[in-house]
C-alpha cells in the first residue's frame, strides 16, 4: 500500500476512519502491547520503521502518516483547531483498531500534536514519550517562559514564514543536491547533526517529498500585518496550526491523568532550541531577515525553556517526567543515536 518501499517486517495499510482514510505502517505481533508513534511536519511514518522494529518483544507498534502526508487523505488543516484535527484523527484510527490504552510517542510536531492528544484523552495513555518536541505554546510569535503573544496578531510566525524556494522544491519533488534549499540538504542540515547520512536517506527524502503543498496544507495561508516582518498567522493550514496564535498545550498540566513523560532532544537540534533556524525572530536577532526590531520587542522564542517548564508544572501537579539529552544528535536522535535513544525509551514503556 506504501508508495515508500518499506523494511522487512512492516506491514503498510489503508485503515478508513469515520474521520478519512488513513494510511498505516505496523509491525510485532497483532496481541503486543500498542506503541503509537507520530511523525513530525515535513515527514512521515517512514521516518520510524527502525524504531518500530526494535521495539522490546511482546510490543506492537502502529505509525499513520498524518493528514496530508505520505499516503493518507489529503484533507484540509483547520489552523484554529491548533492541531486538534489531527489528535482526533489519531483517535479515530486507534478506536477503529479497537486500542484503548497505548504508549504514543511523538516527534517534532508529532510531539504538539501528542500533547494535544492528552488533554483530550490522558485516560488512554500508558505513557508519553516527546522526542525534539515543540514548544506547549507552538511555533513561533511567543516570547518569555510561559508563551506571551509577542503582537496581538500572532506575528511572526504561520504560513507567511515558509521559505518559498523550499516549498516550490517540495512541490517539484525536486530529489537533487545542487540546491542549498534542496530537501536532501534541508534534511542533512537540520534534521540531523552534520555530517550524519542516514542509511535510508533515499527513503527518508520521499518521505519528506510525500506531502500536500497549499494553503489547506504546508505551509498554510497568511494575513499581512502591520508587525515585523509583515505577515501574521491565517486560518489554514499547518504551519498556522502550530503557530502561537492557534496552539496551546499549556493545558496538559491540569489533565487529571498524567502518563508518565520522558522528553527526548538531541544536543545540537536547529530546528527546536532557544535560538530555532526556522524561528522568525531568531532568525532577525542573526540578521537572516532584515529590520529585526530587537530583542525588547520581539525576542527568540524560548522553546527549550518554555517546554521545561510547562513540564516542570506537570510535575509539580503530580505527574512526572524525565528529559534525556542525546550527546552529539540534532533533530531526530532516534534515527541518529539510536542506541542510545531506545536505552531511555524502551526503560519508560517497560
Amino acid at each position: 500500500m506504501s508508495s515508500i518501499p518499506t523494511l522487512p517486517g512492516i506491514q503498510s495499510e489503508i485503515i478508513a476512519t469515520e474521520r478519512l482514510k488513513m494510511h498505516v505502517l505496523s509491525s510485532g505481533p497483532s496481541s503486543g502491547i500498542p506503541v503509537v508513534f507520530v511523525h513530525g511536519n515535513v515527514s512521515s511514518a517512514t521516518f520510524w520503521e527502525e524504531t518500530m522494529l526494535t521495539l522490546p518483544q511482546g510490543y506492537r507498534a502502529i505509525a499513520p502518516d498524518l493528514r496530508g502526508y505520505g499516503d493518507t487523505e489529503a484533507a484540509p488543516i483547520d489552523a484554529t483547531q491548533g492541531l486538534d484535527d489531527m489528535a482526533a484523527d489519531i483517535h479515530g484510527l486507534l478506536e477503529q483498531i479497537g486500542m484503548v490504552r497505548y504508549h504514543m510517542v511523538g516527534h517534532s510536531m508529532g510531539g504538539n500534536v501528542l500533547m494535544k492528544y492528552a488533554i483530550h484523552y490522558p485516560a488512554e495513555i500508558l505513557s508519553l514519550t516527546l522526542v525534539a518536541t515543540g514548544s506547549p505554546y507552538g511555533y513561533g510569535g511567543t516570547k518569555g517562559v510561559d508563551g506571551q503573544p509577542v503582537y496581538d496578531d500572532g506575528a511572526p510566525a504561520g504560513g507567511g514564514t515558509g521559505n518559498p524556494d523550499f516549498i516550490k522544491l517540495l512541490q517539484e519533488k525536486f530529489r537533487g543536491d545542487d540546491n542549498p534549499l534542496a530537501p536532501i540538504n534541508v534534511m542533512r542540515q537540520f534534521y540531523f547533526k552534520p555530517p550524519f547520512i542516514a542509511q535510508r536517506e533515499q527513503a527518508l527524502l520521499s518521505s519528506m517529498l510525500a506531502i500536500q503543498i497549499g494553503e489547506d496544507h504546508y505551509p498554510g495561508d497568511f494575513v499581512p500585518s502591520e508587525n515585523w516582518f509583515g505577515v501574521a498567522p491565517g486560518s489554514k493550514g499547518v504551519l498556522n496550526a502550530l503557530s502561537g496564535k492557534h496552539y496551546d498545550a499549556s493545558g496538559i498540566v491540569d489533565i487529571s491523568l498524567k502518563p508518565p513523560i520522558l522528553w527526548v532532544r538531541g544536543d545540537a537540534d536547529q530546528i527546536v532550541g532557544n535560538l530555532a533556524m526556522f524561528e522568525g525572530a531568531a532568525l532577525g536577532s542573526i540578521g537572516a531577515i532584515p529590520g529585526w526590531p530587537g530583542e525588547e520587542e520581539c525576542p527568540p522564542q524560548p522553546m527549550i525553556d518554555q517546554i521545561r517548564a510547562v513540564l516542570d508544572q506537570y510535575q509539580a501537579n503530580g505527574g512526572r517526567y524525565e528529559e534525556v539529552v542525546i550527546t552529539d544528535a540534532g533533530h531526530t536522535p532516534y534515527i541518529e543515536k539510536p542506541i542510545e535513544f531506545n536505552l531511555a525509551f524502551h526503560k519508560h514503556i517497560q
